[in-house]
């Protein structure tokens, strides 16, 4: 057969139409794996698909989102009463707020010259030719003076530079960490709304509501959060957050760390909305196992004036910062999806038929009883001249329903 005849029966053969035909076989194997297949994939589309990932429903997963957080607690360092705003920042804050568990103060600290520090590139010298006149090494505290001086009340030296002195590293006092922090309280408030379904309709927080501003204010004092017995109480405990995060929390007040406070919103918006309640988790988010770079601190300086001199006490502050992020998605009934994954579950049901042919054919059908009686090739050459093609088709589409039982073994 030449290329030219198989290229024309292809193109010929590609404008076949081919319909199934039913045929009964009566088979218990078959039988059992085509009811099996068949409760597979109904099980499949009405457990999971329809009633676990509620495919009826139009979803949205950006919501819009407002974070308010607060601390509350005190604390006694010697003669001192610390409050909010001294181990707060910022005191009231959105959705990051740290609370200093640690200090390194450098106290009366003015511009002026006085010797870099020696762990600093460079910063050794033994004679003024050592130490270039207005270089500024960026990871060291100012600018050299082209001057070699005694490095405090050490017996080598190092270059002079011009800054705020005394620096940091000579001078600095440390504090004892602040330990009553464990029992202090974040206040987190949140709120959500998902706009694809009308932002002011579905708009849910984390406070639970009462009947009037006062018993809302009373409940707000006394409660701690509890996951089942007061989901709707917006009040953490430090102590409470660190251990959720599975971290030590004297620890944290040596070195700091930052936690993720992770709200997340699920909501089912064809059931009552009071169901719609959030859940907390929390992270620790800072790389722990890189001793270099893990935990959390920042440097902030209070100035005043000394004597007609401005002068700064320069504060390192370690301590946790918590992240609240708030992640939600919302589902409600639509026809357009119902309508779309009814129709796929219907079509998938085909699967077992296609799935019991090729088991069929292939392990079962080993004398070609049920491929002889399964396959048949109708051709538009009418017979008998006084019968319509169209008639002949009729008769043969309707002849054939097939009945195999006996005789085929498996």
């Amino acid at each position: 057969m030449g290329l030219s005849a198989c290229l024309k029966d292809y193109f010929l053969g590609f404008w076949d139409y081919e319909t199934p035909k039913i045929m009964v076989v009566k088979n218990l194997t078959l039988g059992v794996i085509y009811r099996a297949v068949q409760f597979v994939v109904i099980t499949y589309f009405v457990w999971y698909v329809f009633i676990s990932q509620k495919a009826y429903q139009e979803s949205e997963t950006r919501p819009e989102s407002s974070v308010y957080t607060r601390m509350k607690g005190s604390a006694v360092r010697g003669d001192q009463i610390l409050d909010t705003v001294e181990y707060v920042r910022p005191s009231e804050g959105g959705d990051v707020i740290t609370t200093i568990l640690r200090r390194e103060v450098t106290y009366d600290q003015k511009q002026g010259t006085c010797a870099e520090y020696f762990g600093v590139a460079n910063a050794n010298c033994s004679r003024d030719s050592d130490c270039v006149q207005g270089q500024v090494d960026f990871n060291g505290h100012g600018r050299r003076t082209g001057r070699c001086i005694q490095y405090y009340n050490r017996t080598f030296k190092t270059c002079e530079i011009q800054t705020w002195c005394p620096i940091e590293e000579y001078a600095v006092q440390r504090e004892p960490p602040l330990v009553e922090a464990i029992n202090f309280t974040v206040f987190i408030r949140n709120y959500i709304s998902f706009p694809k379904f009308g932002a002011v309709r579905y708009v849910m927080g984390n406070i639970k509501g009462a009947s009037n501003r006062r018993n809302m204010h009373k409940y707000l004092n006394k409660c701690q959060y509890d996951e089942e017995k007061e989901p709707y109480c917006p009040n953490f405990r430090l102590g409470y957050i660190a251990h959720q995060a599975r971290e030590n929390f004297s620890e944290l007040c040596s070195t700091g760390g930052v936690i993720g406070v992770f709200i997340n919103w699920d909501c089912d918006l064809d059931l009552d909305p009071s169901r719609c309640k959030p859940k907390y988790s929390f992270r620790r988010l800072d790389l722990k196992k890189d001793q270099a770079n893990s935990g959390y601190y920042c440097r902030f300086a209070k100035y005043y004036q000394k004597n007609g001199i401005e002068s700064r006490t320069l504060i390192k502050a370690y301590g946790i910062r918590l992240d609240v992020i708030v992640h939600g998605q919302a589902g409600k009934f639509s026809p357009i999806p119902t309508i779309i994954s009814t129709v796929t579950a219907l079509t998938s049901v085909g699967i077992c038929t296609i799935i019991c042919d090729w088991i069929m054919l292939t392990f079962i059908d080993k004398d070609e009883v049920y491929s002889d009686s399964k396959f048949d090739e109708v051709i538009d050459e009418p017979i008998n001249d006084s019968i319509p093609p169209q008639l002949l088709y009729i008769t043969s589409f309707s002849s054939y329903h097939s009945d195999l039982s006996d005789g085929v073994p498996l």
